[in-house]
């Protein structure tokens, strides 16, 4: 097989998609710090009003809860910390889940927990980074984020919050990183055309201070051979963007939450949503499941799925693929995931601690991949037993 390009993207937590996410899962998260069994599916719509000058904030969603939230205050506090200070109108229509849905979801003595929705998810991981997951999503998460950064440290104060990235990796014929082909930022910038006269000469400005205080730091972290194909703005400028110049929704970049298209997605969505929705809880599951597989060495790559039925506990189907890398055959590695890991939803929350107010980090950069203490879904803790069955 002849090498190959693969290319995955990012957003910045100021793309109005994220702001949209952001808002749900801050949302979600105000829920639960009181009421840890709450039913939360939170949806944000944002948006610029026609003067340009103003935001407008759309809450909906079925929750049933015992807490009580500033759902306008917790917007606009979220807002603020991404770096959009225009005036917001915002308008909530909350109502509580469907008690059809809740007879199914509730637990009691003659009923166990059942998944929150029908749908099937997936996990993935693979050894082409430290964090085990695919290189291209990898980079792109680690740059929107290092934007973001030298905008808030004000390194590069010119900055505004909204922007993209996109990763094109080189592939060896065994499926192995060979070299970084090219890298693509779109970043919001301030209206500098006065102090540089012309388009070009604003666009080679940020494209520079983007390939020094951005691009390269992270690429030399991954300490792989890079083309110096850098495209920056290839619009020429980016003065306008955020919800302002786009439409937000919640929901809508399910790719650049989870492995940036590198392996496969059940299309089920994370913000917003608490952990009774198999949407997020399994798909976190089957993370937690394939990374250790493939830290203890069964697999070099290991695709989890799971699917699931609306009020029944179990899943209706659990699959493997570890893409002719693993040393036990993908059917035998399915046993061994019934026997090691309790999928059901019920034991799946209290496995990943999932009910603690821990989303609202997670709504940008990434939900995988993440060094940090509430991504339980990372931890390592069953690779010694899983080591066993080699």
């Amino acid at each position: 097989m002849k090498n190959y390009l693969f290319t995955s993207e990012s957003v910045t937590e100021g793309h109005p998609d994220k702001v949209a996410d952001c808002i749900s899962d801050a949302i979600l998260d105000a829920i639960l710090s009181q009421d840890s069994e709450s039913r939360v599916a939170c949806e944000t719509m944002i948006t610029g009003a026609k003067d340009k000058q103003s935001l407008k904030v759309f809450i909906s969603g079925e929750i049933t809860s015992n807490a009580n939230v500033d759902y306008a205050g917790i917007a606009r506090r979220t807002l603020e910390k991404i770096g959009y200070l225009e005036e917001c109108d915002i308008e909530t229509l909350i109502k509580p889940q469907s008690k059809h849905i809740a007879q199914g979801v509730d637990s009691d003595d003659n009923h166990e927990q059942g998944a929150g929705d029908q749908g099937l998810m997936f996990g993935y991981a693979c050894r082409e980074t430290p964090e085990l997951m695919p290189l291209p999503i990898t980079l792109s998460q680690r740059l929107v984020e290092k934007l973001t950064y030298v905008r808030k440290q004000e390194i590069l104060p010119w900055l505004k919050p909204d922007g993209k990235s996109q990763v094109t990796i080189e592939y060896d014929g065994n499926n192995n990183p060979v070299k970084i082909d090219k890298v693509v930022i779109a970043t919001q910038h301030d209206d500098m055309i006065n102090d540089f006269e012309t388009e070009i000469n604003e666009n080679k400005f940020i494209k520079d201070k983007i390939i020094e205080y951005v691009i390269k730091p992270v690429l030399e972290n991954y300490g792989l051979a890079y083309n110096e194909n850098f495209l920056v703005n290839e619009t020429g400028r980016f003065v306008e963007g955020g919800p302002v110049a786009d439409v937000g929704l919640t929901g809508r970049k399910i790719i650049v939450d989870t492995y940036g298209g590198y392996a496969r997605h059940g299309g089920g969505a994370f913000s917003g949503k608490d952990p009774s929705k198999v949407d997020r809880s399994a798909a976190y599951m089957t993370r937690y499941i394939a990374k250790n597989i493939v830290a203890s060495k069964l697999a070099d790559r290991c695709e989890v799925q799971v699917a699931y039925c609306i009020g029944v506990a179990k899943p209706m189907s659990v699959n493997v693929n570890t893409f002719n890398t693993g040393k036990l055959a993908d059917n035998e590695l399915i046993d061994i995931i019934n026997e090691v890991f309790d999928l059901r939803p019920k034991q799946i929350i209290s496995c990943l601690k999932l009910k603690n107010p821990i989303y609202k980090e997670l709504a940008a950069y990434g939900h995988f991949g993440r060094n940090l203490d509430k991504c339980t879904w990372e931890k390592l803790d069953k690779v010694d037993q899983l080591s066993k069955y080699l």
